[in-house]
């Protein structure tokens, strides 16, 4: 009985032990400390709304640091149907759209808006890679959705629930043509 005792303690510590390790490596390979994270999700026509058809894709990855605060960001894709015309992350749940609030890249016919004039040129016209930075001052107001001027912690809120989405605008599909909700 008591070797049986000692043998399930010793299990337990062992089995806690490498838990544990696992959880910090998980921390050390992300390299984020509090406040930080890393979103990579996928875009595709199926999820815009209404669904378009189309064999385009991409990909965005944010790197959020709440600290700066800013997000890091790297948009790109491919195959689209028609020439791409701007791209933006929205506030809105999975299968509704909602309003502008961060722009990614623009075009000479689609121009950001004033406070988000520094936004890069969208390469194209069917696909390419675009980078860059966003910070509160970028931040387009969606009042009506309870983002006013400057709230970036909200739209970062709202990206960490699931409550936003990035999609990729074009001539042939100006509500977009692809889209990826981003994940908590």
């Amino acid at each position: 009985m008591r070797r049986t005792t000692l043998v399930c303690a010793l299990s337990a510590f062992g089995l806690s032990l490498l838990f544990g390790a696992n959880a910090v490596a998980k921390d050390d390979d992300k390299g984020k400390g509090k406040g930080q994270d890393s979103i990579r999700v996928h875009l595709k026509g199926f999820e815009e709304v209404p669904v378009v058809v189309t064999d385009a894709a991409g990909d965005v990855d944010l790197d959020i640091d709440d600290t700066a605060p800013s997000i890091a960001y790297q948009l790109t894709y491919s195959g689209l149907e028609g020439n791409v015309t701007q791209s933006h992350i929205h506030v809105g749940q999975k299968s509704v759209n909602g309003g502008i609030v961060l722009w990614l890249c623009q075009t000479a016919t689609n121009p950001a808006p004033p406070q988000a004039a520094a936004t890069p040129q969208c390469p194209g016209p069917h696909g390419g890679t675009v980078s860059g930075t966003l910070t509160p001052s970028m931040l387009v107001p969606q009042t009506t959705q309870g983002i006013p001027a400057g709230a970036f912690a909200d739209v970062l809120r709202a990206i960490r629930a699931g409550k936003a989405y990035a999609n990729v605008h074009t001539n042939t599909s100006p509500g977009g043509e692809i889209r990826g909700q981003l994940p908590h």
